[in-house]
């Protein structure tokens, strides 16, 4: 067991949409991924998401409203919502996610990441 510096995990990487397993806990990865613009509208079926914002804000669309999530904040999408996350500058987040999940929730998109990084 050791501390994770979240900032030095961060700066290993650049890719966009790209999200890196830091831990797993109970069934669960904590990723982190660097995201900017529009992401593809998806769904989780049988999983929940966290999204924590650690630098910059983002939009969580669903199709009936929009969220606007800032620095230090946090929003759990619940399985079988379809949201996008949006954002107009980079943004860094960290997310809780069943081990299992496809971040695309099945969309094909060129973004799809099939097995993440462990950094």
């Amino acid at each position: 067991m050791q501390a994770l510096n979240l900032q030095q995990k961060f700066s290993l990487f650049q890719d966009q949409w790209s999200p890196k397993i830091i831990a797993q806990l109970n069934g669960q990865d904590v990723k982190l991924a660097k995201i900017q613009g529009e992401f593809v509208w998806h769904a989780h079926d049988d999983q929940d998401e966290l999204f924590h914002v650690i630098r910059g804000s983002m939009t969580m669309e669903f199709r009936d409203r929009s969220v606007e999530v800032g620095p230090g904040e946090i929003i759990v999408v619940p399985k079988g919502v379809e949201h996008r996350p949006v954002t107009k500058e980079e943004v860094w987040i960290l997310l809780f996610e069943p081990c299992d999940i496809q971040h695309t929730g099945g969309v094909a998109d060129d973004r799809q990441v099939d097995v993440c990084d462990h950094i």
